[in-house]
């Protein structure tokens, strides 16, 4: 089925595909890098399964640095990108230098995300501030459209002074 729009073509087969492309581009704000990966099954055809670990920074956040590990679906499927992936997955995060609030933190705001499925499952990092304990909390789970899992790891982060620097409150923000 062809529309025209102002004079130009589209199929709906384009729309389509652009709208696909856009639900799978990374809906995180943190970019991670792999730090490194193990082979846990081989597979005959396609790749192994494996477990990734991934690294990433808080961008409101600076001096904060988390480590998620995460299963990866081999085989077929998981070379060309159909596989689901399981919901495990674990988290640490660490003080890796003077931290600094750049910005207002909001309770449960997203730090990181990216796709475990082609399109309906999501490996999520939230983070929350404990003001009591001045601390920051990070929390990994994996959710789908219709239901997630319970499956989660949670890694804190006591704010403490660095050198000569005196600590900030996690409620502070410029």
């Amino acid at each position: 089925m062809t529309l025209r729009l102002a004079g130009v073509r589209v199929t709906c087969l384009y729309i389509f595909l652009c709208a696909l492309l856009c639900a799978l581009l990374p809906a995180g704000a943190a970019v991670a890098e792999e730090v490194g990966s193990v082979d846990t099954k081989f597979k005959l055809l396609g790749p192994d399964h494996k477990i990734k670990i991934e690294a990433f920074d808080d961008e409101k956040v600076s001096g904060v640095s988390c480590h998620v590990s995460r299963a990866v679906t081999g085989g077929i499927k998981g070379a060309v990108g159909l596989a689901e992936d399981t919901s495990d997955a674990s988290i640490a995060c660490r003080q890796v230098g003077p931290i600094s609030i750049l910005e207002e933190l909001e309770a449960g705001e997203h730090v990181f995300s990216e796709r475990r499925s082609l399109i309906f499952k999501t490996l999520q990092v939230v983070r929350f501030c404990d003001e009591t304990r001045n601390t920051l909390v990070y929390l990994v789970y994996s959710d789908k459209v219709i239901e997630g899992s319970p499956k989660n790891s949670v890694s804190t982060v006591p704010i403490r002074p660095w050198g000569q620097e005196a600590a900030v409150k996690c409620t502070d923000g410029e």
